[in-house]
């Protein structure tokens, strides 16, 4: 690979050029998604595939990490280097792999409910500390896995297992969160805009820095509210209505609406703001992955063999 690019940088094209061809059936996992038939979480898969095609990333190259949920069995269903790990500790392991090999493109995929529930914490401070990952966030407004209880972006007043009165809570708003959190790309995307939401993955991976994809995925079992309809009547791009991403406060304002018109799209895009990895002096001298162990093979085969 290496030898490509010197040979593309020789000639004065770009790598990407040079490089072999990825198909989306290329990206196909070995096994086959298990959702009801109907869920949005079939468009983010399709997204993240073609996003990954059209900026011919190689399967190699690519890292999925993963919490628990509905939507966190996705890097199953993606032939890339994938990690289904704990409830809402997905960040906490994508960070801990970025800064190993910050070479790879490492994507962060769950729901609202591991990602703004009880991987709060984690989200919250892998935007302040601006750590290069994409998180795709397949928000659906309910606990789907454990059969339709309130969520952290449930509205108020919506009737579910867990709230069969009416929810009295107040949601969060993941991108105005974000925002003043320290993400440098934020951006909402929904299923029923395939091309759109294509876009706005590939732009978050090629983003550096924390790029978040908050993604309207309806639930077709347990969301009876905040449905596909519901979201194709009221969503509106914001490149349509003339947004600035550069504009901190202009994201701000478009970030707190939601009622007869959602806007999706780029929110907010800042690039003056170093990544984790370029202000750790540690990291200087490269990825953690590609230098010397610092042991003999002896001591390395044993260690291997004990962990794995």
């Amino acid at each position: 690979m290496a030898i490509i690019e010197r040979e593309a940088t020789r000639r004065g094209q770009t790598a990407v050029a040079e490089r072999p061809k990825v198909t989306v059936r290329d990206l196909k996992g070995k096994v086959d998604p298990d959702w009801c038939p109907g869920c949005g979480d079939f468009g983010v898969l399709a997204a993240l595939k073609q996003a990954i095609a059209e900026l011919s990333l190689q399967p190699y190259e690519v890292l999925t990490v993963s919490g628990i949920g509905c939507s966190s069995n996705l890097p199953g269903y993606l032939s890339t280097y994938g990690m289904h790990t704990l409830h809402g500790r997905a960040i906490a392991v994508a960070t801990g792999a970025q800064l190993a090999n910050h070479h790879l493109k490492v994507v962060v995929t769950g729901g609202d409910g591991d990602g703004y529930g009880i991987g709060g914490n984690h989200f919250v401070h892998a935007m302040r500390r601006n750590v290069d990952l994409t998180y795709v966030v397949m928000n659906n407004q309910v606990y789907g896995l454990t059969t339709g209880q309130l969520s952290p972006t449930s509205i108020k007043g919506m009737t579910t297992k867990s709230t069969p009165f009416g929810s009295v809570e107040n949601p969060i708003n993941p991108i105005p969160l974000a925002i003043t959190s320290g993400a440098t790309y934020v951006a909402r995307g929904f299923t029923g805009q395939q091309k759109h939401l294509v876009e706005l993955i590939k732009g978050g991976l090629q983003h550096k820095g924390f790029a978040l994809i908050d993604t309207f995925s309806p639930c077709v079992t347990y969301n009876h509210d905040n449905t596909h309809e519901f979201f194709k009547q009221r969503t509106r791009k914001l490149d349509e209505m003339g947004h600035d991403p550069t504009n901190f406060h202009a994201a701000l304002e478009k970030g707190f609406a939601w009622g007869d018109e959602i806007p999706i799209g780029l929110f907010w895009k800042r690039e003056d703001l170093p990544a984790l990895d370029e202000l750790e002096p540690v990291l200087a001298d490269g990825p953690l992955a590609h230098r010397s162990l610092g042991v003999g093979p002896d001591a390395a085969r044993a260690l291997l063999k004990e962990l794995m």
